[in-house]
């Protein structure tokens, strides 16, 4: 079995700042149990630029990118030391891994970081992962460690993502206002309970409940199950993981589940630019299991080559799929509306009538056939 773990700046820090010893050794132990258990295990953390606050005085989460930057320089040696320290004393290596979102979204850095990350886990390390705060470019940072998690988790071909936080799970309202706000144990359908997602959590991060359930919708997509749970529960955690108690809430994954390059094209991938397409090929998408052809395009956007990622969107500008496209964005604008017959004779050495054929496309919408 394998699980990543992800664990937010809230639960590792100080509420003024700094890290806390303690709470990295319990995260330590906890994934040792999961070892000693024989279940590999992956963590996704949190904290570096709330350790560096502490070590720099800043009284205040910075809001300027390169003094995020600064304080992600300086508190990423302080939270690695620890790790390797509280693991050494449990005989396990860790191994940093700074991931950009360009290690992501480019198809040969992306597959590196996967052989890399398997072959950690074949030697028995304890891969701990973090964004690269420190060179990251605003536009092209992953944004939170929840999304990174679950990216990760499809990354390792993992079985269950396991996300810690601040609240016991899932509730009905906000426990920290509500008394009477129940802990939703089960959640089949991220889609419905979208409703009950605050605002930003704690000073120290830049989650909240949204950003967790976009984690739970990107992962269940993927065919694994997630776990949100209150870091309290640390000690439990190998009882929670292989099922004799539960704690939490359970995000069920979907049974139609991406795989491969699919994965890739909805999550991880930059798009270059957008084609806009009419009602009858959004339906034909949506609904009917079909590939895009240049009869339903009405309007492009931005500059691309031939099958780099672009986006889809309907009349109203919501994005419903994203896919490898076979033309480049001039050539689209060429044939955009016409019959597939007329896109052959103008562009002779296209290989088929497809403009983005359903093989390298994926749907982003909960009206799915993807």
């Amino acid at each position: 079995m394998r699980v990543v773990v992800k664990i937010g700046s809230s639960s590792l820090n100080h509420p003024q700042g700094g890290l806390h010893d303690q709470a990295v050794a319990r995260m330590v132990s906890a994934a040792a149990r999961l070892r000693r258990g024989a279940i590999e295990v992956v963590i996704v953390s949190s904290g570096a630029v709330a350790a560096g606050m502490g070590k720099l005085s800043f009284t205040a989460r910075p809001v300027q990118l390169a003094e995020r930057q600064a304080a992600a320089a300086v508190g990423q040696s302080v939270l690695m030391e620890r790790y390797s320290y509280y693991l050494g004393l449990q005989e396990l290596i860790g191994a940093q891994i700074l991931l950009s979102r360009m290690d992501l979204a480019e198809p040969a850095r992306y597959a590196n970081a996967q052989n890399t990350l398997e072959k950690l886990l074949q030697l028995g390390v304890v891969p701990i992962i973090n964004e690269n705060d420190t060179v990251a470019v605003e536009e092209l940072c992953i944004g939170d460690n929840d999304r990174l998690s679950a990216l990760v988790a499809g990354l390792v071909h993992a079985d269950l993502l396991v996300i810690l936080t601040d609240v016991d799970g899932l509730c009905t309202g906000n426990p920290k206002q509500d008394r009477d706000a129940q802990i939703i144990r089960e959640v089949e359908d991220v889609s419905q309970v979208w409703a009950l997602a605050g605002g930003a959590g704690s000073m120290l991060g830049t989650g909240g409940m949204t950003t967790k359930l976009k984690a739970a919708e990107i992962v269940t997509r993927f065919g694994i199950g997630m776990i949100l749970m209150n870091a309290s529960r640390l000690e439990d955690l190998e009882a929670i993981v292989t099922g004799e108690r539960q704690e939490g809430t359970f995000f069920i994954p979907q049974k139609h589940r991406l795989t491969g390059r699919k994965r890739w094209i909805a999550y991880a991938g930059l798009s270059e630019g957008t084609i806009t397409v009419d009602q009858g090929a959004a339906q034909a998408l949506l609904n009917e299991g079909k590939s895009l052809l240049a009869k339903g395009i009405i309007a492009a956007e931005g500059t691309w080559e031939r099958h780099e990622l672009v986006r889809i969107v309907d009349l109203s500008g919501q994005e419903i799929a994203r896919g490898l496209s076979a033309l480049n964005s001039e050539e689209i604008l060429l044939v955009k509306g016409r019959h597939s017959e007329e896109l052959l004779k103008m562009i002779p050495d296209v290989t088929g009538q497809e403009v983005i054929h359903r093989d390298h496309m994926t749907i982003m919408t909960d009206a799915r056939g993807s």
